[in-house]
């Protein structure tokens, strides 16, 4: 029998000091900036020119996605916008349980492609947000980063995010 994975440790060993670093940047640090609605905490993650973003907006045609985020400010102001949401809802009480942890659970990054100084990254989401009524908010969606070594230092360069991810 496999072991229980655990969500909150890197899965990279210390011998593959990119791949860690990716790691703790797309999720500790990421889901951490997030639930607090702290942008400074990941503002350095990002290069900032000439930075892109495309969302799949959930569906698997790519005619259907769009130039969601043409700079990083565009995709800083829609994150401010959901973390907040998010936050907001986290206050009246929506949630059952913490959902930090539940969105460290339904994520996983696992698969790192590194070519030289750059990175194609895979990051998952499958799992489930309990509601305090007893519902729940599903995630469900995939997003591919593309991210590059700036000064020995791991930065996202742009992401397709909000890709569709079957997997019930």
């Amino acid at each position: 029998m496999a072991a229980e994975r655990d969500p909150f440790r890197n899965p990279f060993g210390q011998d593959d000091g990119d791949r860690r670093a990716i790691w703790q940047m797309l999720v500790p640090r990421d889901i951490d900036a997030f639930v607090s609605a702290d942008w400074s905490a990941v503002a350095q993650d990002f290069i900032v020119e000439n930075f892109t973003g495309l969302s799949g907006n959930f569906q698997g045609d790519p005619d259907g996605y769009t130039l969601a985020f043409p700079t990083l400010e565009a995709y800083r102001t829609e994150w401010l916008r959901q973390a907040a949401e998010f936050g907001a809802a986290r206050a009246a009480g929506a949630f059952a349980g913490d959902p930090r942890a539940g969105i460290y659970a339904a994520t996983r990054l696992e698969v790192i492609e590194i070519t030289g100084e750059a990175a194609l990254v895979r990051k998952k989401f499958d799992g489930r947000l309990a509601k305090s009524d007893g519902s729940f908010d599903r995630m469900n969606w995939q997003t591919l980063y593309i991210c590059r070594k700036v000064g020995g230092v791991w930065k996202i360069a742009g992401f397709v995010g909000y890709l569709p991810h079957i997997k019930e």
